[in-house]
């Protein structure tokens, strides 16, 4: 037997998370200028959301309805916000100590 090609499959809301942050990053400017704090938001958003793994991204789509899209989305957006203002605190702490 051939050992399975594991390298296809990924968790869907890795692509469209850092679309969102790139997306957001300008309303965001301090944290904006640093790419390691917008990798810093990314991770902080994709903890926040369950994983959902596919192999192509029809497949996705294909079984989801209509509605779960719209609440998939919207968890995106509701976890890069949130992410967004939780590295904004956490940067404002450490300037200030």
């Amino acid at each position: 037997m051939a050992n399975p090609d594991f390298t296809q499959l990924y968790n869907h809301h890795e692509r469209e998370v850092f679309a969102a942050v790139m997306d957001a990053a300008p309303d965001y400017p301090d944290i904006a200028i640093s790419h390691d704090l917008l990798c810093d938001v990314a991770c902080v958003a994709l903890n926040r959301l369950p994983p959902r793994y596919i192999r192509h991204a029809v497949d996705f789509s294909f079984y989801l309805t209509e509605q779960e899209r719209l609440q998939i989305d919207q968890g995106i957006v509701d976890a890069v916000a949130y992410a967004f203002n939780f590295v904004g605190a956490r940067m404002a702490m450490r300037n200030k100590g």
